[in-house]
């Protein structure tokens, strides 16, 4: 039985086939930025699919996004639920074409990224994580790790990236933690003019697109 596709956005690459990148949104919401990364994505070679875990709803204040994201929160076991149907359409909708998915976490959504690989380590084959972290246990985890930090982050202290680096090291992953220099949480969105660093992006992008064809 064929699952349908949640509510979300797909990417497709002109051949129609490629491995599969779960893409989970930023406190936002699931915006035309996040849109244009998955687009970019196919245009890669990959199947992007980024689930609405805010269902409609996309904000553009910080006030606004603030408050979507703690009510997201604090029903985190639907979100946790839909995530991982979403996983479940793409690693359907990849068929043959990968071993697994790759999932990418913008902020909040880093969170959960994490949390996806632990819960399905079946699936989940590599991680990228944008100014995001999470705790829990990574034991389970078979993924490989690659995460782009911001230097100075008022929302992600260093001791928090710190911390994450460490225990994902000592449960055995491979990790790949970068910092970039001279840059703010929400470096890497275009659509963020006050922090958006398009240097730290160009370079974010290729070093996640190496990985993401190394681990696919």
């Amino acid at each position: 039985m064929t699952n349908p596709q949640p509510q979300g956005f797909l990417a497709v690459p002109p051949t129609g086939e490629g491995p599969g990148v779960l893409v989970l949104h930023a406190w936002w919401g699931l915006n035309d930025n996040l849109k244009a990364f998955c687009t970019r994505l196919a245009q890669s070679g990959f199947i992007a699919f980024a689930p609405d875990l805010y269902h409609g709803k996309v904000a553009d204040t910080i006030a606004d996004a603030e408050a979507l994201g703690k009510a997201l929160d604090a029903n985190f076991l639907q979100a946790k639920s839909e995530i991982a149907a979403a996983a479940r359409f793409l690693t359907e909708r990849v068929g043959e074409a990968g071993r697994g998915l790759a999932v990418i976490g913008f902020s909040l959504g880093a969170y959960y990224a994490l949390d996806l690989a632990a819960a399905d380590p079946e699936h989940i084959r590599s991680v990228v994580i944008f100014y995001g972290t999470g705790g829990g246990d990574f034991s389970t985890s078979r993924a490989a790790y690659l995460g782009h930090f911001a230097e100075k982050d008022a929302f992600e202290p260093q001791s928090n990236v710190d911390d994450l680096e460490a225990s994902l090291r000592q449960a055995g992953h491979p990790v790949t933690f970068y910092r970039y220099k001279d840059t703010g949480h929400w470096f890497f969105e275009p659509d963020r003019l006050q922090a958006y660093n398009p240097a730290a992006t160009s370079l974010a992008w290729d070093r996640t697109l190496a990985f993401l064809r190394q681990t696919s």
